[in-house]
């Protein structure tokens, strides 16, 4: 084989978006179910995740503002391997301490390196859609596998099996090579301050925060949720993965809507599905219903807002300071989980899966009235999604 024949191909950007989201699902979907499985409440698991949110919000604009600065290719490399000896030490995690602290490390890898990875989906020479398809697909298959391992062999056996997903990342990771401009030292600095006098980027971070952190708090809890409701742990991932799966004709299909729809009509869409998702939570109705709202709002929703959050950067956010600005989005993601997700799991232990999600609910409308009055360029025709 030709020496370049690997680099830049199809099969290395294969690699790399399979397995890193496939490691990211199976290390996180079933926390609760795990740590509730040793005995902890439902509060610990939220103390569990908090921490890895705060870790998050502290390293993601560092690990952004790296990114534009430097090579994506070798800050994600070197945070991989971290998230590797995270996922080796968390087998061995026996205190609460421990596996906060060894969570945390793993999540703050993953979700740092994240708005990087969906920006060098955009910038690679295939469409975006033909890329991070097999995110999707790898994170349907990394939730199955989780609940099959949990089941099947032994809880800790999720966490080995990470370290060998998320090598297989690196080894595609090696092999991109991605078009992203970076910018001098100097400049860049004052390009990241220019970004909290952008008014209109601002408001999007406020709009981003309510839906991310109330889709945090509530996905946290839909493993646990199903189990309650009467689903085996093992049944109840296995429908999380075709949950997963459900977003996949929104990537695949972006390049047909994505750049033909206004941005602020795409944030709409995005806030009437986890309407829709969380008003069948927040009622006592039947298992089945719970399980055709996750299939329609849990990941397709947050899919959604992931690729507006590229296209809203693109046309409000200079080029050389957009990892950077995606970033913040993540960290502003991470801030208000960090919020919601410990009143959530207090307010779990002291009420109902029900109650949790009204409230959640009551927040999803304060922020779609937020979006109702937004003003923002309408972003349409920028090929982002388009490319052939």
């Amino acid at each position: 084989m030709h020496k370049h024949t690997y680099r830049n191909s199809y099969l290395a950007y294969f690699l790399v978006y399979n397995f890193y989201y496939l490691s990211w699902a199976m290390f996180s979907c079933l926390i609760s179910v795990y740590l509730m499985g040793k005995g902890y409440k439902a509060a610990d698991v939220s103390l569990v995740v908090s921490i890895s949110y705060l870790t998050s919000l502290i390293a993601q604009p560092f690990v952004g503002e790296l990114s534009d600065r430097y090579s994506v290719k070798k800050v994600n490399v070197i945070s991989l391997i971290l998230a590797m000896i995270g996922s080796a030490l968390f087998v061995f995690s026996q205190n609460l301490i421990l596996i906060t602290i060894n969570y945390a490390l793993v999540l703050t890898v993953m979700n740092s390196i994240c708005p990087a990875m969906e920006k060098i989906a955009t910038a690679s020479p295939y469409r975006y859609g033909k890329i991070r398809i097999w995110g999707t697909i790898g994170y349907a298959i990394g939730t199955q596998m989780a609940g099959l391992l949990y089941d099947f062999i032994a809880p800790s056996a999720i966490f080995v099996a990470c370290i060998i997903t998320i090598a297989l990342a690196i080894v595609g990771l090696l092999g991109t090579h991605p078009h992203i401009d970076t910018v001098a030292n100097a400049d860049h600095d004052v390009r990241t301050r220019d970004l909290f006098v952008n008014k209109k980027y601002l408001i999007y971070l406020i709009i981003t925060g309510l839906f991310f952190g109330v889709s945090s708090l509530g996905n946290t809890y839909i493993p646990s949720m199903l189990t309650h409701d009467g689903l085996s742990t093992s049944f109840a991932s296995t429908l999380l993965s075709v949950a997963v799966v459900c977003e996949a004709p929104l990537v695949f299909f972006s390049y047909t809507f994505m750049d033909k729809l206004s941005n602020k009509t795409l944030i709409v869409i995005a806030y009437i599905m986890m309407l829709m998702q969380y008003g069948i939570y927040a009622f006592d109705t039947t298992l089945s219903l719970k399980v055709i709202a996750t299939f329609i709002g849990k990941h397709p929703a947050g899919m959604l807002l992931t690729m507006i959050n590229l296209k809203v950067v693109f046309t409000i956010v200079d080029k050389h300071q957009q990892i950077t600005a995606l970033a913040f989005i993540q960290t502003m993601r991470n801030l208000s989980s960090i919020v919601f997700t410990n009143i959530g799991g207090h307010l779990l232990d002291a009420t109902s899966y029900t109650t949790m999600y009204r409230v959640c609910l009551m927040i999803l409308i304060i922020g779609m009235i937020i979006v109702i009055f937004y003003r923002i360029p309408s972003g349409k025709n920028t090929r982002l999604f388009r490319k052939v």
